[in-house]
């Protein structure tokens, strides 16, 4: 059996909704992905339940902030760190917030650019 693929977009605001939709209805945060494009940022959240497989979207200008899903999904605050770390993504309210130091790294934020 194949599992099925889908893509929503979905705006920021709606996110922790949606994480704690999908918490109860008993999906497991697969992976968060941070990708720099022109306009800021292109975040991709998700999420799997069985064979089902669901990606939310975010595209993001470099200003906007999101909140945290850790709230939420416990395992959240590594990747939420990360794109925090290196790409400069603003996401609020972490559980575990490193500040910047999740990584030693030489530059700050070296994918933002």
């Amino acid at each position: 059996m194949r599992e099925e693929y889908k893509i929503i977009e979905l705006q920021p605001e709606r996110l922790v909704d949606t994480a704690m939709r999908l918490k109860r209805d008993l999906y497991r945060l697969v992976q968060i992905c941070a990708v720099r494009i022109e306009s800021g940022y292109e975040l991709t959240y998700s999420f799997a339940k069985e064979y089902e497989f669901l990606n939310y979207r975010l595209v993001i200008n470099e200003d906007v902030v999101v909140t945290s899903i850790s709230g939420v999904f416990e395992t959240a605050f590594l990747y939420e760190n990360e794109m925090k770390d290196l790409f400069g993504v603003n996401i609020d309210l972490i559980n575990l917030d490193y500040k910047g130091n999740l990584y030693r790294i030489e530059k700050p934020t070296p994918y933002k650019e």
